[in-house]
């Protein structure tokens, strides 16, 4: 398997924001199904108490209160500073990314399982919350957020060097578009927005397919099988 491209390598943008990259010991205190929706409400909608998140999630305050001190021990999150009181905390999730897949966790049968835990809740997640946006956008939203919104997919033809200068060149504009969102404040009629972008090789395939004037044998075709996917998962607030 290609190794990671070089940040600092000719044509690979560093990125502008910090990546944290998970040890063995925080992997598994995130791997935790509500522990990874605590993560994604403090990412979609800022600050919450351990009430506010149970009546998002549909759970206890107690258990959510317990979920919360056990990723603060990891720094997953922190107490809002100067806010709240001592029976009503205030949480938040700190800027940057996470990155909860690489090769030196995969390394290891347990935090490999943890890492897919964690990207499956993860991934559950945006799956939710773009169905239920294609299915229920146009009966809910006015046309003005309808013509704003979009969901598209490009296909294009990359080695691995190509295909990581162009993540990290669109992760870094991207970051740069939304500092200058963010520099604004809050404004009328704003409401919670979520971003993908994806980029990744196509797995079950072989590398081959499509390409113009070049047939591949069916002993060739044959020979192509899935491989385990072992790129970083960033997951930014």
């Amino acid at each position: 398997m290609a190794t990671k491209p070089n940040p600092e390598a000719p044509g690979v943008q560093k990125l502008p924001y910090p990546v944290r990259k998970m040890d063995p010991a925080s992997l598994k205190a995130l791997a935790h199904p509500l522990r990874v929706q605590i993560l994604e409400m403090l990412s979609r909608y800022g600050a919450q108490t351990a009430c506010s998140l149970g009546e998002l999630l549909g759970e206890s305050s107690g258990s959510t209160s317990y979920h919360l001190r056990q990723l603060a021990k990891h720094d997953f999150v922190r107490e809002v500073e100067g806010k709240g009181t001592a029976r009503e905390r205030w949480w938040e999730r700190p800027r940057g990314a996470i990155e909860v897949s690489s090769p030196e966790l995969a390394s290891s049968p347990a935090t490999q399982e943890a890492s897919r835990l964690v990207n499956r809740e993860f991934e559950l997640r945006r799956q939710a919350v773009l169905a239920d946006f294609m299915a229920h956008g146009a009966d809910t939203l006015d046309r003005d957020w309808l013509e704003a919104a979009t969901v598209s997919t490009a296909n294009v033809r990359m080695n691995e060097e190509q295909l990581g200068a162009y993540t990290r060149a669109m992760e870094a504009y991207s970051y740069r578009l939304l500092e200058e969102v963010r520099a604004e404040g809050d404004q009328e009629g704003a409401r919670p927005v979520q971003i993908h972008f994806n980029a990744f090789p196509i797995l079950g395939v072989p590398a081959s397919a499509g390409t113009r004037g070049q047939r591949k044998s069916p002993a060739q075709a044959a020979s192509i099988s899935p491989a385990p996917s072992m790129s970083p998962e960033r997951k930014e607030p």
